[in-house]
């Protein structure tokens, strides 16, 4: 089976019983944010996060996660959510309710509630009675500000998914929630498809330059090999091109691993692969790209070699990762390359 996205969650099993969060941690001291230690009866659970130690005696029922990108992977494994942070509505990525397009049939079926839309709120969250809580450390929809507010509430996991793939979310989730099987075979039939789709493609001219365009045609957010984005194109065999030092820098959405802002004179010198993935877009984006005039000397612009891969692929989730593969497949199969 494929070995998918660099490094698994370490998951640590001990017959210690821990104390709730704030309490002595000396057990556990050798925790790194992350790991998940068990009970051999399987509860309580602990995991450590970038806050503490947070302790959970019992599967949860009521789970409600402030950030939208990571509730994509719990309905995935089938947890408990009962609500979520959403973000602006009725957009090309997301639903009127401000839901991910790619899960929100699924989170309608479930019957998740939209907390609030972009702006969270403390209320909204102690309204929903959760018996955990979730909080994304990093990205435009982290609720941090909250956390002092709401921890006492119910057990706050804070999770930053910057650095982390959909299947380590999963994994971490699974063994944090007792999900353990759901999470494995969500994972299993990804991973199949993973595989079915590298030896189904040709690849289009490498390296390749994968980012988000901005629509006003001054720069890009490209993936580097420390998002999930990246890690899944290398997964498949794609090389992600070099990305130059002088264009590093830009922190204007804060200090992140998965992505470089490159923008105005910068952008030209940060595209430098031979093709390009345009994610988070259609294929009307396409022409805009290659009538780009900073990019008229551009490699992949000149070959024509400008590829988008759908609306939903800035925060990959399992679903929005299974339909990437699909348009991929779409884009390079071996059947269109013959």
């Amino acid at each position: 089976m494929i070995r998918l996205l660099v490094r698994p969650i370490l998951i640590i099993f001990t017959g210690l019983v821990l104390a709730s969060c704030g309490d002595s941690q000396e057990s556990s001291s050798s925790l790194t944010i992350g790991q998940v230690e068990k009970n051999p009866s399987g509860w309580p659970r602990s995991m450590m996060t970038s806050q503490g130690l947070i302790t959970l005696n019992k599967p949860p029922q009521r789970i409600v996660s402030t950030s939208v990108t990571l509730s994509g992977t719990l309905l995935a494994i089938d947890a408990p959510l009962v609500a979520s942070g959403a973000t602006m509505p009725n957009t090309n990525v997301a639903s009127e309710k401000g839901f991910m397009r790619q899960w929100d049939s699924i989170a309608d079926q479930r019957g998740v509630k939209a907390l609030y839309q972009s702006e969270p709120n403390a209320e909204a969250i102690i309204k929903a009675q959760p018996d955990v809580i979730i909080i994304s450390a990093t990205g435009a929809d982290s609720a941090m500000r909250l956390y002092d507010q709401v921890k006492d509430i119910a057990p706050t996991l804070v999770i930053r998914y910057d650095n982390k793939s959909w299947i380590q979310l999963a994994q971490m989730f699974g063994n944090i929630f007792g999900l353990e099987t759901q999470a494995e075979s969500v994972i299993n039939s990804f991973q199949q498809q993973v595989l079915n789709t590298k030896q189904n493609i040709t690849l289009p001219a490498q390296p390749t330059s994968a980012m988000v365009y901005t629509l006003d045609d001054s720069g890009a957010s490209i993936w580097t090999n420390q998002s999930a984005q990246g890690r899944l194109l290398e997964t498949l065999g794609f090389t992600l091109a070099t990305i130059p030092e002088s264009i590093k820098g830009d922190i204007s959405m804060g200090v992140r691993n998965d992505i470089i802002i490159a923008k105005g004179e910068r952008f030209p010198d940060a595209v430098t692969g031979n093709s390009i993935l345009l994610f988070a877009a259609e294929k009307t984006l396409e022409q805009q790209v290659l009538a780009n005039t900073f990019l008229q000397d551009n490699q992949a612009v000149k070959a024509k070699q400008v590829y988008a891969v759908g609306n939903d692929t800035f925060r990959l989730d399992y679903y929005s990762a299974s339909n990437l593969l699909t348009r991929l497949q779409s884009l390079f199969g071996n059947k269109s390359n013959d």
